[in-house]
């Protein structure tokens, strides 16, 4: 059995690849802003929370197995309207505390694997008004990228997990966002209604987290995993984007405008 650690562990997804770890006789250590049972408290855009909790995983656990970064947050806004600080917010929880959490476990790790859960939509061009979420989940795969190039000289293998939509806390809290967004942006009034309805379309097809659980812990367990699994890829996502990108400019402009 191997030990783990699993950061936005109180999350939907980060509880369900807790639990499908920990039913298989794993060790499983989770950090989260929520402290709870099982979950330290440690925020990842803070690296003396992470070097408090590295001690404690170190005394308890010794080494790690693998690392499964599951926290995100998932923002809707216009590039040209949202607020800086909500910009840098999103880069500091999707890609730097990912980067702080592996500079700071990655002494534990033995020969083990990092699964980097990304999205669908970061090989994609990416929707209006999802701009800065995609562009920090398309950063976080190249990151992912340049981190398994330096990581397999040292014996660990880094697995990406691209999902869909998934049935936990982010879609309805994404729907407050666009509901917020399409009161208060001064750009795009009649254009947000709209994408508000094509959202509601897009995550109606969701899946359940324990799917994202199942396909994490294949990752972690296989002997030769995939460089990247994908899950509930939508269709009408899809379809879009082997269009030529002149003629995605046009549809969307189309529907929006």
């Amino acid at each position: 059995m191997g030990n783990y650690l699993v950061t936005g562990a109180s999350g939907g997804m980060g509880s369900a690849i807790r639990r499908a770890l920990a039913r298989e006789g794993h060790g499983v250590w989770g950090i989260d802003r929520r402290e709870s049972e099982g979950v330290i408290g440690a925020d990842i855009t803070s690296s003396a929370d992470l070097q408090s909790a590295f001690e404690r995983v170190r005394a308890e656990a010794g080494s790690l197995d693998g690392i499964v970064h599951a926290a995100g947050v998932y923002d809707l806004n216009s590039l040209a309207e949202m607020p800086e600080a909500d910009f840098v917010r999103d880069f500091d929880v999707n890609l730097f505390g990912m980067f702080r959490v592996n500079q700071a476990f990655l002494p534990l790790l033995r020969r083990g694997r990092i699964v980097i859960i990304s999205s669908e939509l970061a090989p994609l061009h990416p929707l209006p008004f999802t701009g800065v979420y995609a562009v920090t989940k398309t950063a976080v795969e190249q990151y992912a990228s340049a981190l398994r190039m330096e990581l397999q000289l040292l014996g660990h293998k880094v697995v990406v997990v691209r999902p869909g939509a998934v049935r936990t806390d982010m879609l309805p809290a994404s729907t407050g966002k666009l509901d917020a967004f399409c009161e208060n942006t001064r750009l795009y009034p009649c254009n947000a209604a709209r994408f508000k309805r094509i959202v509601g379309r897009v995550e109606a097809r969701n899946v359940a987290p324990e799917k994202i659980a199942d396909v994490v812990v294949r990752a972690l367990k296989s002997p030769r995993p995939r460089l990247v699994y994908c899950v509930n890829r939508n269709p009408m996502l899809l379809a879009l984007n082997a269009l030529p990108v002149r003629a995605q400019l046009w549809i969307i402009r189309k529907i929006l405008s």
